[in-house]
Order: structure tokens, then sequence, then C-alpha cells
């Protein structure tokens, strides 16, 4: 049996089975694993659990990445190439070949380990019809309990079902700009073919965002959520986290991105089992 990375779901079903008293060979053969990779897992860490092993996991094939090629004698020479319009491709093929993956370029961009903006990256791909393919998001925003400001501004990709959430102070048309700023700088630009909202006075900044990024934005009717069926149930999944009498602004960013880590690492049946995170990152991929 080859051996291959736990999931979130096998470790949440560990975290059951084990609590129920399984050994660690009864529970490799209920998720037909090796019983030396549970034995493994469980000995990770002091008090185990799904969400602790989760995270542990992800920081450590974080650091992996980082520590082994990244050098500020390399990041000079790739931000010099990516100004010069290179593409991370040819940086790769002409002066790394063999030694460094140009997906590992554009990881380092989105970290923001080089010191270069998104925008020097060139779109790329056939354009295909709207709606039917990745880029769709669905724009919202999550509100705090009455007499407090604090709210979350939210975005749902619909294809891969994706979920992005930023804290802001209030509901203003500034908060909202700066938020969306936020997220198209996070990823590729081709990751953004439109945008929906909902009505609120939040998304009067559309007339900005559009003329800054040339993003076509659109208004769902009054009254009909099903035409935001994927941001509704997104921050329904948000609010099992964060019920509505909280005050939002009281918040940690830490917090925040936990849940966000949560709810995108779930596996997804109409993804095939995929989580909306695995998902995202794949389209990601086919757009370079």
């Amino acid at each position: 049996m080859s051996y291959y990375h736990l999931t979130i779901s096998e470790r949440s079903k560990i975290e059951v089975l084990k609590g129920l008293g399984y050994s660690c060979r009864a529970i490799a053969c209920h998720l037909n694993r090796s019983h030396t990779t549970i034995s493994r897992e469980l000995k990770r860490l002091n008090e185990w659990s799904a969400e602790k092993a989760q995270w542990h996991a992800a920081a450590q094939k974080k650091k992996c990445g980082a520590r082994s090629k990244f050098t500020d004698k390399l990041r000079k020479i790739i931000e010099e190439k990516l100004k010069a319009t290179w593409s991370p491709e040819q940086i790769v093929g002409s002066l790394f070949q063999g030694k460094l993956s140009f997906k590992t370029i554009y990881r380092w961009l989105y970290s923001g380990k080089l010191h270069v903006t998104l925008q020097v990256l060139r779109q790329k791909g056939k354009r295909q019809a709207p709606r039917e393919t990745f880029g769709h998001w669905e724009l919202d925003t999550v509100v705090s309990a009455r007499g407090t400001k604090g709210c979350i501004a939210t975005f749902a990709e619909r294809k891969t079902r994706f979920y992005v959430g930023i804290q802001i102070p209030n509901r203003s048309a500034q908060s909202m700009k700066w938020a969306i700023e936020q997220l198209i700088s996070r990823y590729p630009r081709p990751c953004f073919q439109t945008f929906t909202t909902a009505r609120g006075k939040e998304f009067s900044c559309y007339a900005d965002i559009k003329k800054q990024y040339g993003i076509p934005i659109y208004f769902a009717d009054p009254y009909a959520p099903w035409q935001r069926g994927t941001s509704e149930n997104s921050n329904g999944l948000l609010r099992e986290f964060f019920p509505k009498r909280m005050d939002l602004g009281q918040l940690t960013p830490s917090k925040i991105e936990k849940a966000l880590s949560l709810i995108n690492n779930r596996p997804r049946k109409c993804l095939n089992w995929n989580t909306t995170q695995e998902a995202f990152e794949y389209q990601v991929v086919q757009l370079i």
C-alpha cells in the first residue's frame, strides 16, 4: 500500500474512531490504511485532534517548501526577470531548468515573498463562455449583531465554492472597495471574470472597481437570494462559527482564517469529494 498524506476527512474519522476506543489496527482497517500510518499520525502531537493535526501538517508542508530553495540572491534574479515581462516558465526554462519549478515561483508570488505585484503576470488561456467557467464570484457581507459595526466581506467562487472572508470595520463603500482590492491582489488576474453582488449600499463602489480592474459587475434582483446561492450557502457555513449575536469587529484575523480554512478543506459531494481548496488550486494551475 503506497503512502500518501492523510486528508482532513480521514483525520476526522480517526478522531471519532479513537474516541470510541478503536485500536490503531482497527482504525487502519476501517480507513484502508497501514496501521503504521495511523500510529505515526497519533504520535505527532501530545494532545491529538483532527483539527490540530491538520493545521500541524499544513504548517510543516509550508516550512518545507520555503527553506529549501528561497534565497535573497534568487529573489533578486526572479524579480528582475518578472519586471522585464518574463513569465515564470521562461525564467525556469532559461535559468533554472531542472533546479526550480515554475509553480514554486507562483507560490512565492502569492505568498508575498517576491517584492512585485501580481500584475506582472501575463494572461493566458482560451476565453470560454461566461458562467460555465472558473472565475465568477459572488460578493456579500456577513454583519454583526445589532448595535455593532464590524462585519466580514465575503467572496465565493461559483465553480469551486472557494470562500474568502475579509474583516472590515463597517459596511461602507470605502471598506468594501478596500476588501475587493485585497481579494484581487491575492490571486492571478484571470481568476476574476465577473462579480455578482447584492444590492447593499456597500456595493456602490462598483463603478470604481469596474474602472480600475475592468471586471464586469452584476447585481442580483431584490429578494432573490437564489441568484447568489453559492454566497448564501457559504455565509451559512461561516455563521456556524460566528453566530448573528456576535460582534464580528472583536474577532482576531487568526480566528477568521481558521474558520475559513476549515470550510475550504471540507470534502464536497458536488466536487466529487474534493475540497474547495483543492478545486480552487487546480483551477489556478490551469490558468498558468
